[in-house]
């Protein structure tokens, strides 16, 4: 069966789930990402044809870039679903403040637990959330937390990929079909690493700078004093054109060294730690 034909039922078996789900209201963990805009949006297509509600729920956190929240609202508006934005200090909540290599598994359950009380509020049983294929086949600890609260997860159900998620995004016309991801900022700290809001904040600036500058994928993963860039191999001409005012910008954030990671940007760099400590 060639791949097209794959997709092609991979998306049918989707939206027929998607059409018992929309028996009753549903609540989508909303972040403003393609995965979940897709969700949502097929969602919200599914219930229009029911007359069942679908509640999305923003989770509102320090972790993620501010700009994400107004971007969910927009999103939300867009599409008629009700919008709900719940506040987490992950930190203190969810008891990660020294970056453990659980921190992904402790932070989803306190976020999910908390969407859980608040669709128990609006008497909706259905959550669902946009993780997909390919995340599980990376380290993603948050997903046994989604699996002990009984959280859907519709695309990777129906065995869809990022790169089919991105298409079918597309072909419904979201403008995130090419969004990258924003994973939370913790993920640029090494585990074991204790955070603060103020680092956070510094890590936020300093990838809303480099982005600034026309880079589409890049991280700013900082070990101690040193500032690290991740960014696509294409981007390293920009890098080096702009590097004077890079360095004197991070500098006034209060790193003391910045460097280029030659070998590009990649996601969950920051696991290999678990890898060699798995290996000792």
């Amino acid at each position: 069966m060639d791949a097209e034909n794959t997709y092609g039922i991979k998306k049918e078996g989707l939206l027929q789930a998607m059409e018992q789900y929309a028996g009753e209201d549903m609540a989508v963990a909303f972040s403003g990402g393609v995965d979940s805009a897709l969700l949502l949006k097929i969602a919200c297509d599914a219930a229009e044809k029911t007359g069942k509600r679908v509640y999305a729920v923003t989770v509102h956190t320090r972790l993620h870039p501010v700009k994400e929240t107004e971007e969910a609202k927009r999103i939300c508006r867009d599409m008629g679903a009700t919008h709900i934005i719940l506040n987490v200090d992950e930190l203190e909540e969810a008891g990660i403040m020294d970056n453990p290599a659980s921190r992904c598994y402790l932070c989803k359950k306190q976020i999910f637990l908390r969407i859980k009380e608040k669709a128990a509020e609006l008497s909706v049983h259905t959550i669902l959330e946009g993780t997909n294929e390919d995340d599980l086949h990376v380290y993603r600890p948050g997903i046994k937390a989604l699996k002990e609260l009984g959280i859907i997860s519709p695309l990777a159900d129906a065995g869809l990929c990022k790169e089919e998620v991105r298409a079918l995004a597309a072909r419904y016309g979201l403008k995130t079909a090419s969004k990258p991801s924003t994973p939370c900022l913790a993920t640029r700290f090494p585990y074991g690493t204790r955070l603060d809001y103020e680092k956070l904040a510094q890590v936020e600036k300093g990838e809303g700078y480099l982005k600034g500058l026309g880079l589409h994928n890049v991280r700013l993963r900082v070990h101690g004093d040193i500032a690290r860039i991740e960014a696509d191999e294409d981007a390293f001409g920009i890098l080096t054109e702009h590097r004077k005012e890079i360095t004197g910008y991070l500098k006034e954030l209060g790193y003391v060294y910045i460097t280029l990671d030659l070998e590009g940007f990649r996601s969950g760099s920051m696991d290999v730690q678990l890898f060699y400590k798995e290996q000792e």
